[in-house]
């Protein structure tokens, strides 16, 4: 009568210290994504602020708004030249100082990007997929928000909201600089209450964040 053979504690533990090392590598490599998107989504929020103060350094105008874009950076459409970027951020009108924003600063070297308008890849998107955008009077966007301008980025996750919030702002998505709203509610048009980190289900949630500076 054959005798079966089985695995021995040694390698059992050999085995289970190996499964251990694999999770371990998987979970911090996860780490390591996540990390990237919330560097890439606050790169997003800073970037922007730059490109605005270097197009009006070099040219006195506001990206979107100059009403000489043609002259200067060769653009397809100038703005009205009234001092703000009117339109919402996330405005699809061609028109719209908001939507001009991007062809302006690209062609003045500021970003990469398509230039055409209505381009299906002309309006910028954060790295969860989202749309992104500026545009003046913040408080149109979130309520208690003050400021010049607002940024607003959204369809990300209430994890990275409470990570970017702590990278640039004071962390909490209700006050500061930096807030979050419920994802899809942000027209830029009327502003929208805050919701607080402590929200149910807050962390597995997509939001819409804006900040104004």
């Amino acid at each position: 009568m054959n005798k079966q053979s089985g695995f021995t504690l040694i390698e059992l533990a050999i085995v289970l210290v190996i499964i251990g090392l694999l999770l371990g590598g998987v979970l911090k490599g996860q780490e390591l994504i996540n990390s990237a998107k919330v560097k890439n989504m606050a790169n997003d929020f800073r970037n922007i602020q730059v490109q605005i103060y270097s197009y009006q350094d070099k040219f006195r105008a506001l990206p979107g708004d100059d009403r000489a874009a043609t002259a200067h950076v060769n653009a397809t459409t100038n703005g009205n030249g009234n001092g703000v970027i009117d339109g919402a951020w996330n405005s699809t009108t061609q028109t719209d100082d908001s939507y001009l924003f991007w062809q302006h600063i690209r062609l003045a070297g500021l970003a990469t990007g398509s230039t055409t308008l209505g381009a299906p890849t002309y309006l910028p998107t954060n790295t969860e997929g989202g749309g992104i955008g500026v545009q003046s009077n913040p408080q149109n966007t979130i309520t208690g928000l003050t400021g010049s301008y607002a940024i607003c980025s959204e369809g990300i996750l209430g994890k990275f909201v409470k990570q970017l919030d702590t990278t640039l702002d004071d962390g909490d998505p209700t006050t500061g600089s930096m807030m979050a709203a419920a994802s899809g509610t942000v027209t830029g048009l009327a502003p929208v209450a805050p919701v607080a980190s402590t929200a149910a289900n807050f962390d597995s949630t997509k939001y819409t964040v804006c900040m104004a500076f």
